[in-house]
């Protein structure tokens, strides 16, 4: 019932949906899919790192960060999409009722036999859940990028010391060659 707009009928005081696309539903649906398919690979993936007591690569650290963005990316429009969606509906069901929550367990559409018992509360779950999942997958974001970020100052500092070293050895060198001569 997600976007759907419609008009109450005043004879029967059915409520008359003008149905959005069904692909707000698919889409929430797909995200949800995804977010547990991509969150069981890196469930395995970690344990057996931690298993062998052994850290990503930096290659590794920055898939993470590329797809944990992408992740909060998707989660933050089916965030949106279901909040608005709840709104929507909520507003199309004060036209009749003083509240959502007294609209659920009517039989506001018989024509498609909608069942809205409970419809409010689940719908709040499916927001909170959304919303939470969000904020996880924001925290996994920056955890990711602070990781790619010490790997690459990791990285400087081995650059960076591979070039004192030689410097330095190219220097006792010369003092070698100095002193000898």
């Amino acid at each position: 019932m997600k976007m759907n707009l419609g008009t109450w009928q005043e004879s029967d005081g059915q409520f008359i949906v003008n149905w959005a696309s069904q692909a707000y539903c698919n889409y929430t649906i797909f995200v949800g899919l995804i977010l547990l398919l991509t969150s069981a690979i890196q469930i395995y993936r970690l344990s057996l790192l931690m298993y062998r007591g052994e850290d990503s690569s930096f290659l590794s650290a920055f898939i993470d960060v590329v797809s944990s963005i992408f992740l909060t990316t998707i989660t933050l429009i089916a965030a949106i999409i279901i909040t608005l969606g709840f709104m929507t509906w909520c507003q199309c069901m004060t036209k009749r009722f003083p509240s959502c929550e007294l609209a659920a367990g009517n039989d506001i559409d018989k024509a498609d036999g909608i069942d809205t018992s409970g419809f409010h509360i689940e719908l709040g779950a499916v927001q909170f859940g959304t919303w939470t999942s969000l904020s996880i997958w924001v925290g996994l974001s920056v955890f990711a990028v602070l990781k790619l970020l010490r790997y690459h100052q990791l990285e400087n500092m081995k650059v960076s010391m591979y070039r004192e070293r030689q410097r330095l050895i190219e220097a006792a060198r010369n003092n070698e060659i100095q002193e000898s001569t």
